[in-house]
């Protein structure tokens, strides 16, 4: 019995197995768009991407490149993707790859340049001056590039000479010069694997031609998201916060100036705080910062430790903000350099726009159609209360003592008045020495 059905077994097990050898198999590759400014924003598109394309099975992923470079501590959280990722990674260099841009390529599996592209120069600058920063920065992005170079097989010196001038490769770089290489000076030294001027030969080469290629579009939070924490759109919402702040604590009351302030606050913190830049306790601490300098304004006359205590909170919490740090543990200065830089600046352009404004706006013709510039006084006929100028120079008997408010007796006539700062007790003799204002301000004999 078993020998007759071993036969029809057979025949089945074989037709099964063709069927399952001969069912086609289409390869999937995403092609990432790596562009413009290397910020937090262009981290978390490509950390989707990368997620995204080892859930689907993908085969390869390509990074689509031309940029200048960008931040160090967003190009080293890509890095740091690319590294732990197990897809086959691939980076196409339309145009440029500087900077950042060449830390992120040589992060991946496989480097293709176009014709006349570059990659290098690498060297860290300062966000605000763009002058070379400092020797302790120099020597982390030096080993970023060559810890990248050596994980991915590349000449890890090449990749250090990007950043450092100083380092002098024999028929490669002089010293003194900053490496930035060719397609063609690139191929030659290994540190890419061809150059294609389309992704489709690349595809070709990699044996994907029959590939179903998915471009990853930025959703349009991400790209809200990108434009709101650039630097310079940071620094302008921050402007906003403090300056609408600034005018709102002049006029007390939610006004245009408080809307301004709120609206810029929201803008500033709300997409770092959904980028994870951003913590609850930041937010929490620039709010106290506000509380404290209001109630050292309107509540304790003065500067103080109130007013001083909120104006550090307020700053720190700001630059915080801007931080990619975890509690109170902040990554190197190498990583906050741009933060610092943008939260320095910023606050010295509205330092110098609040005193421009205070100076210059009231000149204005639009603003004075905006704001009562003519003075309603007694000579015009206009008055807000009645006159006391009869009791200035007469003299009279505190009936209670004056803290710096209290009564008096003029002739018969109790008057409420206020001292000249000192304390007065009940009984002393004074002189009025002030009628303006609406108050009478006196003088211990």
């Amino acid at each position: 019995m078993f020998l007759a059905v071993l036969p029809i077994l057979l025949a089945v097990n074989i037709i099964v197995g063709q069927t399952s050898v001969e069912i086609p198999t289409r390869p999937v590759v995403y092609v990432i768009d790596v562009e413009g400014l290397i910020d937090n924003g262009l981290h978390k598109y490509i950390q989707r991407g990368l997620a995204t394309a080892e859930a689907n099975n993908a085969d390869g992923v390509i990074l689509h490149m031309d940029t200048f470079g960008g931040l160090v501590d967003a190009a080293d959280k890509i890095r740091k993707n690319l590294l732990d990722s197990p897809l086959t990674t691939i980076t196409f260099i339309d145009k440029n790859a500087a900077s950042a841009g060449a830390l992120i390529s040589l992060a991946t599996d496989s480097i293709f340049m176009a014709p006349g592209a570059s990659i290098g120069a690498a060297t860290v600058v300062e966000g605000g001056s763009g002058d070379k920063a400092s020797e302790k920065m120099q020597s982390y992005m030096r080993g970023l590039m060559r810890a990248t170079a050596e994980a991915k097989g590349r000449n890890p010196q090449i990749a250090e000479a990007m950043v450092d001038e100083s380092i002098e490769i024999e028929g490669i770089i002089a010293e003194g010069k900053l490496l930035t290489l060719s397609t063609s000076e690139a191929i030659n030294f290994g540190v890419i694997n061809g150059s294609f001027r389309t992704k489709d030969e690349i595809l070709a080469h990699m044996g994907w031609q029959n590939a179903e290629v998915v471009h990853l579009q930025e959703l349009w939070q991400e790209s809200v998201l990108r434009f709101l924490t650039h630097p310079v759109v940071s620094s302008i919402m921050m402007l906003m916060m403090l300056g609408g702040l600034y005018f709102e604590l002049q006029s007390p009351g939610i006004g245009f100036a408080g809307m301004v302030a709120g609206v810029g606050a929201m803008m500033f913190f709300a997409p770092l705080y959904i980028m994870g830049l951003a913590q609850s306790w930041e937010i929490v601490l620039f709010f106290i910062g506000v509380v404290l300098i209001i109630i050292e304004i309107f509540f304790i006359p003065g500067f103080g430790v109130a007013g001083g205590l909120g104006i550090s909170l307020v700053i720190f919490s700001l630059g915080a903000s801007l931080i990619g740090n975890v509690g109170l543990r902040f990554p190197p200065m190498e990583h906050i350099s741009m933060a610092v830089w943008t939260l320095t600046i910023t606050l010295v352009i509205g330092i110098l726009l609040l005193m421009s404004l205070a100076r210059y706006l009231p000149q204005n013709q639009m603003f004075s159609r905006l704001v009562l510039m003519e003075s309603t006084d007694r000579n015009t006929g206009y008055t807000s209360a009645k006159s006391l100028d009869d009791l200035l120079g007469m003299e009279g008997v505190t009936i209670t003592p004056l803290r710096p408010s209290g009564m008096i007796l003029v002739d018969d006539r109790r008057v409420d008045v206020i001292s000249d700062g000192e304390f007065v007790e009940n009984g002393a003799r004074v002189r009025v020495v002030d009628t303006g204002s609406s108050r009478v301000v006196v003088k211990k004999i």
